[in-house]
């Protein structure tokens, strides 16, 4: 009940898998979170993992920003996010927008938080959690819909009223958002921490860097190996995946490795492109990545 990013969570496919399951969850989510309450959850085989913002005030008003699609993970955490949701409809887009809404409102939530959901192959929709917090990828949700979460927060907490309604808020173009870890992916993304020897970042018109790296800054081993996050924002979607594939050339970071390489080969990726994957993306595609990566010569080096 109290995991994140992946961690706390095991698959179970029979019932005599369930003991060893649980009691491997249950350990892990104490050791990480100091808290080993555990539930079970029906399991979604190839889904998209797709989240609502929600922004919600004393007052008793509740909104949400849109949807991102964080389906391209790595052991059960998100490593790139785009928003909006390329599979959605727009008669499906506003039914979890609705039931997102309705969640926060049953809950009595205050405050910037994601819905997160599960959406089958079939187009069925399950709910996982609510983060009650701002989320690494709320950038891609701020360069679609100009709203700056952050300060929304800040207002919400002070007591004040949203200054936004539902009507106000429009989704523009199209965001990208990669993950940058200190991870090694030909060794299972295993952290990598370490002195950052030399360091440039990309930028230009609609791109967007989160970090507080800077040549010298030695990357912390006892946190998330988050390094940076670099984002994209463009009128379509093949703009955004061409603007990030840029970007991604565009970033230097040296004196350890990063998954870097690995971002830039899956937006050339035709099931990336064609918008046509689902969370099982790297599990199926990552030897292909990976040897097609040491073919380029990229992704060791450093």
């Amino acid at each position: 009940s109290a995991g994140g990013g992946g961690r706390g969570i095991r698959r179970c496919d029979s019932a005599k898998d369930l003991p060893d399951a649980y009691a491997a969850a249950k350990a892990e989510a104490n050791a990480c979170f100091g808290n080993d309450e555990m539930y079970l959850e029906k399991l979604v085989l190839e889904p998209r993992h797709i989240e609502f913002q929600i922004l919600a005030d004393r007052q008793g008003h509740v909104i949400h920003l849109g949807d991102r699609d964080c389906s391209i993970q790595r052991r059960n955490q998100k490593l790139i996010e785009e928003a909006p949701a390329r599979c959605l409809t727009p008669e499906l887009r506003e039914e979890m927008g609705r039931a997102a809404v309705a969640a926060a409102k049953a809950a009595g939530y205050v405050g910037a938080g994601t819905v997160e959901l599960v959406l089958s192959p079939q187009g069925q929709f399950y709910f996982i959690e609510m983060n009650t917090r701002i989320q690494v990828e709320h950038p891609v949700t701020e360069l679609v819909t100009g709203v700056d979460l952050v300060k929304e927060q800040l207002r919400v907490a002070a007591g004040l009223p949203l200054s936004f309604t539902q009507e106000d808020i429009h989704v523009s173009g199209h965001a990208i958002e990669c993950r940058i870890n200190a991870e090694d992916p030909t060794a299972n993304f295993r952290p990598c921490p370490g002195k950052v020897e030399f360091l440039h970042f990309p930028g230009g018109p609609g791109v967007r860097v989160d970090s507080a790296l800077y040549n010298g800054y030695t990357l912390s081993p006892y946190y998330d190996s988050l390094a940076a996050k670099v984002m994209v924002h463009a009128p379509t979607r093949l703009d955004a995946i061409r603007r990030m594939r840029r970007s991604l050339e565009e970033l230097v970071i040296e004196g350890y490795p990063t998954n870097s390489a690995l971002a830039h080969l899956i937006m050339h990726d035709g099931e990336f492109v064609r918008g046509q994957y689902d969370t099982s993306f790297l599990d199926r595609n990552l030897p292909r990545l990976l040897e097609l990566a040491r073919t380029c010569d990229t992704l060791t080096a450093e």
